[in-house]
């Protein structure tokens, strides 16, 4: 297996590392030893020093300090009673995340299937709790563990060129939905169907 990206790489931008993880792959080990993984096609980024969705009821000081962990560790924001998978980024102390938001399956395809039954694959990791739940990805038992770690890491993809990415406003904020901290791979049908909350 090729080596996943180490904690200290996310110590960084957020909305860099959004980009820059398009192409990579998230991988799922279950306790039988199925893999389970998905190239990520679609993020988010989330920067609370200059970020005014952090201040706006979106986050709350619980969540901002666990988003304020060290860096390159797995983190969950609940939506809509949903837990949605981030990683976060910057110094410890700062609050900062990129959010995962959709996946094109690789690998393990029908154990995800069992996790999450759907009548079009195109619906099985297509958006930020989909994923999660089709992927086995359990916010107890990851929580605040390292991106390189055991039963889920984050492996480094191929770049994709500029040409072949897409930026837009994120999905479903009202402050500061006119940032630009939405990326995605053009055409890919395994995007999210989340509206931007701006055009730009």
């Amino acid at each position: 297996m090729p080596s996943s990206y180490r904690p200290a790489h996310f110590d960084a931008d957020p909305v860099r590392r959004a980009r820059e993880l398009l192409g990579s792959e998230l991988r799922r080990t279950l306790p039988d030893g199925r893999v389970l993984s998905g190239r990520v096609v679609e993020t988010e980024a989330y920067d609370c020093p200059r970020d005014p969705s952090c201040t706006a009821g979106r986050f709350h000081a619980v969540k901002s300090q666990e988003l304020a962990a060290a860096p390159g560790h797995f983190v969950f924001w609940v939506a809509y009673g949903h837990p949605l998978l981030q990683i976060t980024c910057r110094a410890e102390g700062v609050a900062a995340s990129v959010l995962i938001r959709a996946l094109e399956p690789l690998e393990g395809l029908d154990a995800m299937l069992e996790h999450r039954p759907v009548v079009s694959e195109r619906n099985l990791t297509s958006g930020p709790a989909k994923l999660v739940q089709a992927l086995a990805i359990a916010p107890e038992v990851f929580r605040g563990r390292p991106v390189n770690g055991a039963g889920l890491c984050l492996l480094p993809g191929p770049a994709l060129p500029d040409e072949q990415v897409s930026v837009t406003a994120r999905v479903g904020i009202a402050a500061g939905r006119n940032l630009p901290w939405r990326f995605y791979e053009t055409g890919s049908p395994w995007i999210s169907g989340g509206v931007p909350s701006m055009l730009l």
